[in-house]
């Protein structure tokens, strides 16, 4: 027990997470429309992810969460991104912007 409040006292101080998210793992629900390396347009309708950089995802995913952003994929995407929290957002927006 006092091992485990030492290394998530030192987990916050260093401005980590034991908990973190995958943003790879998380991207594995995303690959089965927007391709294994974000290179498709989702069901023919979206725009392609590849390259883009983390921010746009993340205000993107947020605004798909929200309901203030999206065209077609609109609907599809807010069921997808309702299960995903800020720090899953965050990481799969950094692991796309690593798909160059």
């Amino acid at each position: 027990m006092k091992t485990t409040k030492i290394l998530m006292t030192l987990a916050i101080l260093a401005g980590t997470s034991l908990f973190a998210s995958d943003g790879a793992k998380v991207y594995n629900s995303c690959a089965a429309c927007h391709g294994a390396n974000a290179e498709k347009k989702a069901l023919g309708k979206s725009e392609i992810i590849k390259g883009w950089d983390a921010e746009k995802t993340v205000a993107a995913l947020k605004g798909y969460k929200d309901g203030s952003y999206g065209k077609e994929m609109k609907g599809v995407m807010k069921g997808q991104v309702s299960r995903l929290s800020d720090e899953d957002i965050k990481a799969v927006a950094e692991h796309i912007a690593t798909l160059k």
